[in-house]
C-alpha cells in the first residue's frame, strides 16, 4: 500500500511503505561528513531502491582533483544511511558501483524488509550510532588533558574494520611522522593560490554549505598541525587561538585501504563514518583530518610510516572533550537539493 510523503518543497508524492523508509534514512544521512562541508551527494528513491550518486559539480578541483575525497564523502553518507535503516529494523542490500558505464553511480541501497525476517541478527549497536548521528560535529577545538582508553580505540578500529578498511592508531614514537607529513601537506597548499582560492570560497556564514567561520580554528601549537583556515572568513572569529600546546592527549589514527580505487574510496568512506558515530558513541570525539591525504608526497609519507602496506585515506584526530558544550552545527542543504523521490503511480492509473 502505498503512503504520502511530503517533500521540503511542500509538495506530495505516493511512495511505497519501502520507499519511505528508504526515503527517512536518506534524510537522516544528509548529516554526514564531508570535506570542506561540500555534501558532494545526490540521492534518487525509486520504489524499494535508493541510489546514490556522487555530485561532480561539488567536486573541489584543487583540493581533489582524483575525487577521491568527493567518494569518501559519499561512503560515508551510505554508511549514515544503512545505519539509519538498521536502527529501524530494516534489512539492506547494497551493490557497489553496479554500472560499468555510469561511474558516477557508486551504490544501490534496497530495502530488503524487516531485518528479523531477512535473517540478520538485530542488535543494539545500530540505535547506538543512530542517537550519535543526531550529535556528532566535526569538533576542532582542543581535546581535554585526558587520556584516550585503549578499550575505546580496540572499538574504533573494530568499527573500521568491519565497515571494509583498516585503522592505524599511531603509536607515540611514530607521531613526529605524521606531524611531518601533516606540516609538508601545509606547507605545499598554502604556496598555492588555486588552493588558497578554493579553500576561501568554502568558509563562509549563512550558507547551506560549507564550513561555518566559528567551526574553524586558528593556527596554535599542536603534535600534529591541523588546517589552517588563515586567509579566509575565518580569520577573526575562530574558535582557538591559544598559546599553550593543545591536544597533548589526542590520539591520531589513519584508516587505510587494501587499493586506491573508487570501491576503496567508497569503504574508506563508510569506515570513516563507522569511526566517528563509535568514538561518539563511547562519549569521546574524533574529527577527519584531510589535509594530510590532499598532497601525494604527504600521503606517500604516512605510507612509508606504515610500511608500504596500504594506502591512507583519512587521518583522524581522536580525544576526550574538553567542553561540554557542542560546536556550531554545520550547516545542510535542504534536501529539494539532494534526495529525489521518484512517485509511484495512481491507483487510479
Amino acid at each position: 500500500m502505498a503512503a504520502i510523503q511530503y517533500t521540503d518543497r511542500g509538495t506530495a508524492v505516493r511512495v511505497t511503505p519501502a520507499g519511505r523508509a528508504l526515503t527517512q534514512a536518506v534524510l537522516a544521512a544528509l548529516g554526514a561528513p564531508s570535506i570542506l562541508n561540500t555534501q558532494p551527494w545526490h540521492w534518487r528513491i525509486d520504489g524499494d531502491t535508493a541510489q546514490l550518486r556522487a555530485d561532480r559539480g561539488r567536486q573541489l578541483a584543487t583540493i581533489d582533483p582524483d575525487g577521491r575525497l568527493l567518494t569518501l564523502s559519499c561512503g560515508a553518507a551510505l554508511h549514515h544511511a544503512r545505519v539509519a535503516l538498521a536502527a529501524d529494523g530494516v534489512a539492506a542490500e547494497v551493490a557497489y558501483l553496479p554500472d560499468d558505464d555510469d561511474p558516477d553511480l557508486l551504490a544501490t541501497v534496497r530495502h530488503a524488509g524487516p531485518a528479523a525476517r531477512a535473517g540478520t541478527t538485530v542488535t543494539a549497536e545500530p540505535q547506538r550510532l543512530r542517537r550519535a548521528m543526531g550529535i556528532r560535529r566535526t569538533d576542532r577545538r582542543p581535546f581535554a588533558d585526558l587520556d584516550v582508553p585503549e578499550a575505546a580505540l580496540d572499538r574504533l578500529r573494530a568499527a573500521a574494520t568491519a565497515a571494509g578498511a583498516d585503522l592505524h592508531v599511531v603509536r607515540p614514537q611514530d607521531l613526529v611522522d605524521v606531524a611531518v607529513a601533516a606540516g609538508h601537506a601545509a606547507d605545499v597548499e598554502r604556496a598555492d593560490p588555486a588552493y588558497r582560492a578554493e579553500l576561501a570560497a568554502w568558509v563562509r556564514a549563512g550558507a547551506e554549505d560549507g564550513v561555518p567561520p566559528g567551526t574553524a580554528a586558528a593556527p596554535g601549537p599542536r603534535p600534529v598541525p591541523i588546517r589552517d583556515f588563515t586567509g579566509t572568513a575565518a580569520d577573526q572569529v575562530s574558535v582557538y587561538a591559544g598559546g599553550e600546546v593543545a591536544d597533548r592527549h589526542a590520539r591520531y589514527a589513519v584508516l587505510v585501504t587494501r587499493g586506491d580505487l573508487p570501491r576503496d574510496w567508497i569503504a574508506a568512506g563508510e569506515a570513516l563514518s563507522a569511526v566517528l558515530l563509535t568514538a561518539v558513541g563511547d562519549g569521546l570525539a574524533a574529527s577527519p583530518m584531510s589535509d594530510v591525504v590532499e598532497v601525494p608526497a604527504a600521503r606517500a609519507m604516512l605510507r612509508r610510516m606504515l610500511g608500504d602496506v596500504g594506502h591512507p585515506a583519512m587521518a583522524v584526530r581522536i580525544g576526550v572533550l574538553a567542553k561540554l558544550d557542542a560546536p556550531p552545527v554545520t550547516p545542510r542543504r535542504r534536501s529539494v537539493s539532494t534526495v529525489e523521490v521518484v512517485a509511484e503511480p495512481s491507483p487510479d492509473r
